[in-house]
């Protein structure tokens, strides 16, 4: 009885010596590898398979780590993605991140007011596919046209936001994620007006105002002039006109305000045929709910603030426009 006894404490120790010391090794930070090591588990990769790739990788010191921490978290699900692995890690922090989908991705920052060209340089850096790839699909206004059968392309509804990008992500798949989101805000607005009016104002406001307060009273000059068949003689329309057809050449030109392009606004009365940049959320509500004013003219203020003086007539507007002329030309 006391040799069992004496068997049953030994067997108690050595497994008890043998689960610490395994807890340890569990928790204990590994890096078997010098450069990141970027690691894709497809969906329905088998545990046993990603602990095979994590070992040959040195990401774990053995697949036997990445079982037991399986083990000891029995209803955990591991998510399919790819993951990067940059430092030292235990199996335990490294059996976390997968079973918590912590997989690796970039982030596209689209800035209020970025155009589809803004946004075919902003990907560069992201080495996800060309800016050219970009440009083909938001040209192509197909995922739009069931809210705005007039959309020329999807500019005016990739909406300003951060999206995450990884490696499977397409031209395509970003496309119908901001035209998404511009779904779902386009319907907080619970608007009954003309999306098609109401984002390319809403661009135009957007490429002009400064200062937020101003983005009402932008929009009111505009409608002001569309109301009397006045031309808008919006600068940023005929930025927008050179890229369609690219000879921007980094400033406008005389060429540039002559040219007959249906963007231009300062050869063309109305409105251009669709938006010129993605507007953000305060300028769609400006396009929405202009502000009630008299004034046709704006130019922006000599003191640097960004804001504009407003004008009823065109000799206060050219007053104004002597004065920033001045300003100029003396910085």
């Amino acid at each position: 009885m006391k040799v069992l006894l004496w068997l049953f404490v030994l067997v108690l120790i050595v497994a008890v010596g043998f689960g610490g010391w395994a807890w340890v090794e569990l928790n204990r930070p590994y890096k078997g590898f010098q450069d990141d090591v970027f690691l894709d588990f497809p969906v329905k990769t088998r545990t046993n398979e990603i602990a095979q790739l994590l070992a040959d990788r040195g990401v774990i010191r053995s697949t036997w780590m990445f079982s037991a921490a399986r083990v000891l978290s029995p209803h955990s699900v591991l998510q399919a993605g790819e993951y990067q692995f940059d430092k030292p890690a235990s199996a335990m922090q490294v059996y976390s991140r997968i079973a918590h989908g912590d997989i690796f991705y970039l982030v596209l920052t689209v800035p209020e007011g970025h155009n589809m060209f803004d946004i075919a340089e902003d990907l560069k850096p992201l080495k996800l596919f060309p800016g050219a790839a970009f440009l083909k699909v938001a040209r192509d206004p197909s995922m739009i046209r069931d809210l705005d059968p007039a959309a020329q392309s999807l500019e005016g509804y990739l909406f300003p936001d951060s999206y995450h990008l990884d490696k499977h992500s397409t031209p395509e798949s970003l496309c119908r994620r901001m035209t998404a989101r511009f779904r779902e805000e386009w319907k907080t607005l619970g608007s009954t007006e003309d999306v098609h009016h109401v984002v390319t104002l809403a661009s135009m406001v957007e490429r002009e105002a400064k200062l937020p307060a101003e983005r009402p009273i932008i929009a009111g000059v505009f409608e002001n002039r569309l109301h009397i068949g006045m031309k808008l003689d919006c600068d940023p329309t005929t930025v927008y006109a050179a890229l369609l057809e690219n000879r921007y050449r980094g400033k406008i030109y005389k060429s540039d305000l002559a040219s007959p392009n249906a963007y231009n606004t300062y050869a063309n009365a109305g409105l251009p045929p669709g938006p010129i940049a993605n507007p953000g959320l305060s300028s769609l509500k400006a396009a929405i709910a202009p502000a009630q004013t008299s004034h046709l003219y704006f130019v922006a203020k000599t003191d640097g603030s960004g804001g504009h003086n407003f004008s009823d007539t065109l000799v206060q507007h050219e007053a104004a426009t002597a004065l920033l002329r001045a300003a100029e030309k003396y910085h």
